[in-house]
């Protein structure tokens, strides 16, 4: 059995990166295939894997501006050649599930969102802060490539989507059916403490669409201390937000993540997500969230059992909702146990459950992986 993993880009580390290092420990033998690899900006770890790039590699800046290359991404994943492989693994947020593959091979595509800026153009935009003139120049090569990515939609034989805010995206732009396997958190980095401390924490990218600044404005109004873990293009402006109460940490090591996570009031998440991990990751050291109902939260939150909603990404709404909140109206244990339900051994056996049986239908199985 030979399987082949397909992955976007390799320049940046979040949570798809997660998702293809559970790929990678599933199928260690599998090379992974993608249009460009910037080592220097991912783990160590990765520089013992088979990684095979695409000819974008020898463009120039291409690991640090990969957006201002969008056009060439179909070319480069039709130019692999995939005939060898029994199975290929796609892991999706933008082209790589168009590669092309044998009618005898199976190809699974793991899907975090069909391509944002071909379908929800308008939301990529405002979520990205893109100027006029970078909209201007991203908009003639709308139609083709929609057309393509629709066209190469049909060389899937089979969608998982990460959540079912996603499978209804893949039903809606794609036309296909697919399975949701929510994306694998490893709850045993987290340990739930003992109590709590006087501060909400919020864990993320600094950019405009995760809307920090509604976190950073509710607890000036409140008086209520927050602690934001992360960096990103928006710091300076959210420091200029930021009244008294209000501490950045900049990027934290992993060894701290858990005391942060265990120790608050609360972890608040005021953005729209496609899923969303650090959600659980709190809950997996047994503290609520304050979460805005939409996207993958409404896979992922249990109002008054993991925490609560808020409805509005207003200022007014999450300040209600943090003012009413109490930290000790939830269970430490019931928080955790939820958490677990999406652990990363939930998502392994989910996930091979799926592969096996999709696989029949092609007259091979896969070994089970202990």
């Amino acid at each position: 059995m030979k399987v082949a993993i397909i992955h976007d880009w390799l320049n940046q580390n979040g949570g798809a990166e997660r998702v293809l290092e559970e790929f990678h420990d599933i199928f260690p033998d599998a090379p992974i295939y993608t249009s460009m690899y910037d080592p220097n900006r991912m783990p160590a770890s990765y520089r013992q894997w088979d990684i095979r790039v695409s000819w974008m590699q020898k463009l120039p800046g291409v690991t640090k501006r990969h957006q201002q290359y969008m056009p060439l991404y179909p070319m480069a994943f039709e130019s692999f050649d995939l005939s060898g492989y029994d199975l290929v693994l796609s892991s999706s947020s933008a082209f790589c599930h168009g590669v092309l593959t044998r009618p005898e091979t199976c190809h699974i595509c793991y899907c975090y969102t069909p391509t944002r800026f071909m379908w929800n153009y308008f939301d990529y935009v405002k979520r990205e802060g893109l100027a006029r003139w970078q909209q201007r120049l991203l908009a003639p090569f709308l139609f083709q490539l929609r057309t393509w990515d629709r066209v190469s939609a049909d060389r899937v034989d089979y969608w998982i989507g990460i959540s079912n805010l996603i499978r209804d995206r893949i039903a809606k732009f794609y036309r296909r059916e697919s399975v949701v396997i929510f994306p694998p958190v490893d709850t045993s980095r987290f340990t739930p403490s003992d109590g709590h401390d006087d501060y909400f924490l919020a864990l993320s990218r600094l950019i405009p669409y995760k809307r920090i600044d509604l976190a950073i404005e509710a607890c000036n109004r409140l008086k209520a201390r927050l602690l934001i873990a992360g960096s990103g293009r928006e710091t300076e402006r959210l420091k200029k937000l930021a009244g008294p109460t209000v501490e950045f940490l900049g990027r934290v090591p992993e060894e701290r993540l858990n005391e942060l996570y265990a120790r608050c009031k609360a972890f608040i998440f005021p953005g729209e997500e496609d899923f969303g991990l650090t959600p659980l990751e709190a809950n997996s050291a047994g503290r609520p969230v304050i979460a805005f109902k939409a996207g993958g939260t409404l896979d992922t939150v249990v109002p008054g059992v993991t925490g609560e909603y808020f409805t509005e990404q207003t200022v007014d709404n999450l300040a209600a909702v943090m003012e009413k909140f109490n930290p000790d109206a939830y269970d430490t244990a019931a928080i955790r146990a939820h958490a677990c339900k999406f652990d990363t051994s939930v998502f392994r056996e989910q996930l091979m459950t799926q592969i096996n049986r999709w696989m029949g239908e092609y007259g091979k199985r896969i070994p089970r992986t202990p």
